[in-house]
């Protein structure tokens, strides 16, 4: 794992279902696992200092390797309330709503163009950090939506995206962080307005 501030942590793993690395984050203070994958170190790399308390799914489709770690730790799997329909096949998974707080130092903000249960979560550490479901991914060259063919309607769900982006900038934060791709450590905030004043065309994400 790499230590991106002090108290956030990040790791990648690949996922063999859709076939790509995707990123999973962990905050020290509450002991928050965020979207994870089991790392190709095993489990054992969540010791005394990073055993977590609770895992938080940023949607109902990152359950990834939650199921693991709730099994290895006893710890609890939250996602937000609006995919809770996901779970009826035994899974125990408890909800969180838009504007609670799902662990002390992180909180749901709204992002639902997308998807109702897609998300954005306020973490709470450095100058505050967003934390990206599905909503905007990071390629190499820059920001970016999901692609249209993901979409319902494409036109009318990017327009929606853009206008949920452009009340997130009314948030305290300075770091960006995907569930796909690779973190925006500082000046994240100018990264994400410029993305949003180019009307969702690349941004470079260059730290």
């Amino acid at each position: 794992m790499e230590e991106l501030l002090p108290g956030l942590w990040h790791y990648t793993a690949f996922h063999p279902r859709i076939r790509q690395v995707v990123h999973s984050h962990f905050l020290t203070r509450s002991r928050t696992l965020f979207d994870p994958m089991v790392p190709v170190e095993g489990l054992r790399m969540f010791g005394t200092e990073f055993r977590p308390a609770r895992i938080v799914l940023s949607n109902r489709h990152h359950w990834r390797g939650a199921q693991e770690f709730a099994d290895e730790f006893g710890c609890p799997v939250l996602a937000p309330l609006a995919g809770l329909h996901e779970f009826r096949d035994g899974r125990h998974v408890s909800g969180y709503a838009i504007g609670g707080s799902p662990a002390e130092d992180v909180r749901a903000l709204r992002a639902d163009a997308l998807a109702p249960d897609d998300t954005v979560l306020r973490l709470d550490v450095g100058r505050g950090a967003l934390l990206f479901a599905d909503a905007l991914i990071a390629w190499d060259d820059g920001l970016s939506f999901m692609p249209d063919f993901l979409m319902d309607d494409p036109e009318r769900t990017r327009a929606g995206l853009l206008a949920d982006l452009r009340a997130l900038l009314d948030e305290d934060f300075d770091t960006l962080l995907f569930a796909h791709g690779d973190p925006v450590v500082r000046g994240g905030k100018a990264v994400l307005a410029a993305f949003v004043e180019a009307g969702g065309h690349t941004a470079s994400v260059e730290d």
